[in-house]
């Protein structure tokens, strides 16, 4: 073959030329890649310990970790994120934290959030003792990231680990309280006068469910005006009694004057 190229004379000399030039080349980037290869491991060999986050701690590791004095001489009875103080630029902070601390199994920020800097910290449906710091004590929900300053990853693994450990069970939380019109499922007193096996019925329902407050209150204000229309119609007709007895005295008295 190369026999035949350097007898079709100067194209197949240029031909040769660049075949050889591309296999030199080839030779070269292949050593700049060996090259770049050896550079990488040795750079993962120099990371500091203290930032790599490729090693996976067990959940037993993490509970273990959460009553060891280790834990207390580093937090106390405070939370993981009561100490913490989030680095901005400016004067305020921003609306949102960062969207992750950890990249490539190395962390990434010089202040990563407070579950991402202490490895031992594991957000498990588990570690509930973890996962109630995160838990406000007034309407039972979960505190934002402007009051923890976790990133936005690690806010949503705690979102994700408190709703699987409340339908387990390991944590409580309180029912939302609903209002009812009682009106639609039980007539009031006064208008419940159709017979005796309904009036039966009512009166052990409302034995069961009671009426809310507001009802029993509008139930005693009617209950005080039929009382007050009442006495004062059997006022106005005692009144109206007198008045005609009197009048029939006068009449009487005019007459036996008359006759003598």
């Amino acid at each position: 073959m190369l026999a035949g190229l350097l007898r079709t004379g100067v194209g197949g000399r240029q031909l040769i030329q660049g075949w050889r030039r591309g296999v030199s080349m080839s030779g070269a980037l292949r050593c700049e890649a060996t090259d770049g290869e050896e550079e990488e491991g040795q750079a993962r060999k120099q990371i500091d310990p203290a930032k790599d986050r490729t090693r996976v701690i067990p959940v037993e590791t993490s509970l273990k970790y959460m009553q060891s004095e280790a834990y207390q001489t580093a937090y106390g009875d405070d939370p993981v994120w009561k100490k913490y103080k989030r680095n901005f630029k400016g004067q305020f902070p921003p609306k949102k934290t960062r969207k992750l601390c950890i990249r490539a199994g190395v962390l990434s920020t010089g202040n990563p959030c407070p579950v991402c800097r202490d490895e031992y910290l594991v957000l498990d449906p588990r570690n509930t003792a973890l996962l109630k710091q995160f838990i406000s004590p007034h309407n039972n929900g979960i505190l934002p990231t402007s009051i923890t300053n976790l990133c936005r990853k690690r806010h949503r693994e705690l979102e994700v680990a408190v709703q699987q450990a409340r339908d387990i069970g390991l944590l409580t939380y309180d029912v939302p309280f609903r209002r009812y019109n009682y009106q639609d499922y039980y007539p009031l007193a006064s208008s419940s006068s159709s017979s005796s096996t309904t009036a039966s019925a009512t009166s052990s329902s409302s034995a069961c469910l009671r009426p809310p407050l507001p009802l029993l209150v509008r139930n005693v204000k009617m209950a005080r005006n039929t009382t007050t229309t009442t006495t004062t119609t059997t006022t106005n007709n005692n009144n109206n009694n007198v008045h005609d007895q009197n009048i029939n005295k006068t009449s009487l008295r005019l007459n036996t004057r008359g006759s003598h």
